[in-house]
């Protein structure tokens, strides 16, 4: 990838003005205005989600610095007695008068990006990873997403043009946290449409790569995909039931002579698997998915996984003008 100047990765819509920034790879956790234990990973232990609450609430909140805001989000079940003990000698050590009230349920996710907005808190917590929302914003047009590259070649910045606005002023958010080397700008309101593992055509892909791939292909009859970007061995748009069975059949392959260096992806046709098959195909590495009535951006850091800062650009109204995220920019 060899840019020169600002590129157009594409265009987002945002018909509920609330836009997330996250780890597209997390969005299998999103769960819209469901409870979060409806898609809490088995690995995970249910946890508790906190408000600080009384006369010192904002100050206490502030200083404990362990989350924006007074919400406090993900606390482990059995780490919340400590939790709270903690937060009381806080408290006692300060002279603040606050304490933690525990909600009945967990927040939904949604209703966390409401809360985090209206609070002008900078970021919220989803199973403990950094999500970036954003409110305000024009909810019946497009807005384009640009990108400039470093001299390495790494994307300095991705930039979301909002309006044509002189800028009075900059806000600096949170961190977008990201472990799957993936950032997803889109809709708070439609990602409770998305479908992450779900096949939404009932078909999928297996996909089979490594040191030994050739021998491997050779002996299951695998042709090539030859899939732009992604140039492997395996079967493509099989039934459900088809595919895993191949995948299961490489699994065991695999485990019965772990010598053979080979990886294999089961990828069910979830939105998820549509974008980032268009990602992986692309000049620019990113692609746009419609879904929940909005146009969602998936696109790669370029530069593997971290934090990454977000700004907001606003004018003399303090309207959105434009947002950054930060990825390698030597500039700033």
């Amino acid at each position: 990838m060899i840019v020169t100047e600002d590129v157009v990765l594409g265009e987002i819509t945002v018909p509920s003005g609330e836009l997330i920034l996250m780890d597209g790879g997390y969005l299998g956790l999103w769960s819209g205005s469901r409870a979060p234990e409806e898609v809490r990973p088995d690995d995970t232990p249910p946890g508790f989600d906190f408000e600080v609450v009384g006369p010192d609430a904002e100050a206490a909140a502030r200083s404990f610095n362990r989350q924006s805001g007074r919400t406090l989000y993900d606390i482990p079940e059995h780490a919340a007695a400590a939790f709270i003990e903690l937060f009381e000698d806080h408290c006692r050590q300060l002279g603040y008068q606050a304490e933690l009230r525990a909600f009945d349920h967990q927040i939904p996710h949604r209703e966390r990006a409401r809360r985090a907005i209206a609070g002008g808190d900078p970021n919220f917590l989803l199973h403990g990873v950094s999500v970036v929302p954003i409110g305000g914003l024009p909810t019946n047009r497009p807005l384009v997403v640009t990108a400039r590259a470093t001299d390495d070649e790494d994307w300095a910045h991705i930039r979301i043009k909002v309006s044509d606005e002189p800028v009075a002023g900059t806000r600096e958010l949170g961190h977008i946290g990201v472990d799957w080397a993936r950032f997803a700008l889109a809709d708070a309101d439609a990602l409770s449409a998305w479908e992450h593992e779900k096949p939404i055509d009932g078909l999928a892909d297996v996909v089979f790569w490594g040191r030994d791939e050739v021998e491997i292909a050779t002996e299951f009859g695998a042709p090539r995909t030859d899939t732009p970007g992604d140039e492997h061995f395996g079967w493509l748009n099989l039934p459900v039931a088809e595919a895993y069975q191949k995948a299961l059949a490489l699994d065991a392959r695999h485990g019965a002579e772990p010598e053979r260096r080979f990886t294999y992806d089961f990828r069910p046709h979830s939105h998820h698997w549509r974008v980032m098959a268009d990602v992986r195909g692309s000049d620019n590495e990113a692609a746009t998915i419609e879904v929940g009535g909005a146009w969602i951006l998936f696109a790669m850091t370029t530069v593997g996984d971290g934090f990454f800062p977000v700004r907001v650009d606003h004018d003399a109204d303090g309207a959105p003008v434009a947002i950054h995220i930060r990825i390698n920019d030597p500039h700033e």
